[in-house]
């Protein structure tokens, strides 16, 4: 089996899985946030059961609106503090978190082999880990609190192989800006997508964290890739213990759906440009694109090693005239490491905001809306229309230095462009 099937298995009782089968598995973690959770809420009540099945297996994460920028936000937030509270939950509360996604296996929420839900559809983020993780409804993560328990289809898996070494200022972000573009957004439709090859070996645990949290753009069920030294030096002190991640790699003989190869030792600065992920071209051929606004962070590219390497871009130069740069730390723990590196004081310096860890434009629901007409590059993940504002106003998706290079030329460039 691959691992994705491993897990399922292990999860249902079952010794061997196949794609297609449907089966009961007992989950290891359920977050909801203060966007979905409180529809969640509501659903768990109606259920009529008292109380979750295990307190120390849901986590309540603010992060959405945060703080809270109107009335019906701060209810809204009331309700998952008072649900917290009266179940014994776990809750990351405003300045004590950040993003939901970051937050998970920052504080040990996350370990290989688990089987994770969340009422978000980037919760296959935690696949980096090598757990199978994916979105669910609220009303699906309202069932699964009463019961501990939810049914899968197992996926049947596509194996996306990576070579090659990157180039200077080229990312993860490019590299699954790629894959979407070639895959299309419904390329792998509840499939599992693997992440494998010398370059997801030697890449960092933000870098597989980017690649999985995109998964579920090009359709895929979840993302993973198989733990290893990289997963098990995040995880230190982390987490009680280890599992065993020799018996979490897939088999020689492991079946896939297909295998696509990719070899970023060719790939140029990539961007998704409106109104859809999978409208992707290299930088070098969208021509003329000046920006209103750039924003950097996200539960895609808010790690201290997105911040850094926009830093290296944007050091001893200034954000253009007439445009609005946005940074925001991933957590509450980045935010702290970028500061005590001197990041946060540079980007102020160069005409940027730090704004506070939280998801931000990102859902188009607080911080940073754009205006009819306006432009923003982002390193978000989504660029549908209306999603960050105005339904007339246009997104385009690239990496930490793209976007970085931009703010300061004032249209979309490469960092090797500024860097020059």
């Amino acid at each position: 089996m691959n691992i994705t099937e491993k897990i399922l298995a292990k999860a249902s009782g079952k010794k061997v899985v196949h794609p297609g089968e449907i089966i009961d598995a007992n989950l290891d973690m359920v977050m909801i946030h203060d966007l979905t959770g409180p529809l969640a809420v509501e659903a768990f009540k109606k259920i009529g059961t008292p109380k979750v099945w295990d307190s120390k297996k849901v986590v309540v994460i603010l992060d959405h609106q945060v703080p809270a920028e109107s009335v019906k936000a701060a209810e809204l937030h009331k309700t998952m503090r008072e649900f917290a509270k009266t179940q014994n939950l776990k809750i990351y509360d405003v300045g004590r978190g950040g993003i939901c996604h970051q937050v998970m296996p920052e504080q040990g929420h996350v370990k290989p082999g688990d089987v994770i839900i969340g009422a978000d559809s980037h919760t296959c983020t935690y696949g980096a880990f090598g757990a199978f993780a994916t979105g669910v409804g609220s009303t699906e993560a309202a069932a699964a609190m009463a019961t501990g328990k939810i049914w899968f289809k197992v996926p049947s898996t596509i194996k996306i192989e990576v070579k090659g070494k990157f180039k200077k200022y080229i990312t993860p972000k490019d590299l699954i800006l790629n894959i979407i573009g070639t895959l299309s957004v419904d390329g792998a439709i509840y499939k599992a997508a693997e992440f494998a090859g010398p370059t997801i070996k030697a890449m960092t645990t933000a870098g597989r964290m980017t690649l999985c949290n995109m998964a579920v753009e090009f359709g895929a069920k979840n993302g993973i890739i198989a733990p290893d030294e990289t997963t098990t030096e995040f995880l230190a002190g982390r987490i009680d213990k280890m599992p065993d991640t020799k018996a979490l790699q897939s088999d020689k003989d492991a079946q896939y759906e297909r295998t696509v190869e990719f070899d970023v030792a060719k790939l140029e600065p990539q961007i998704a440009c409106p109104s859809s992920v999978d409208n992707v071209k290299p930088v070098s051929e969208i021509g003329d694109v000046p920006i209103e606004q750039a924003f950097i962070g996200s539960c895609t590219n808010g790690r201290l090693e997105d911040l850094r390497i926009a830093a290296q871009v944007m050091k001893g130069k200034k954000v253009k005239d007439g445009v609005r740069a946005l940074v925001i730390p991933a957590s509450q723990e980045v935010w702290k490491q970028a500061n005590d590196e001197g990041l946060l004081q540079l980007f102020t310096e160069a005409g940027a905001i730090v704004c506070g860890s939280a998801c931000g434009p990102c859902l188009g629901g607080h911080i940073g809306l754009l205006a009819a007409g306006e432009s923003c590059v982002a390193t978000s993940n989504r660029n549908f229309i209306g999603r960050m504002g105005s339904t007339q106003a246009k997104v385009y998706l690239a990496s930490p230095a793209t976007v970085a290079a931009s703010a300061i030329a004032g249209k979309i460039v490469s960092a090797a462009e500024v860097k020059a």
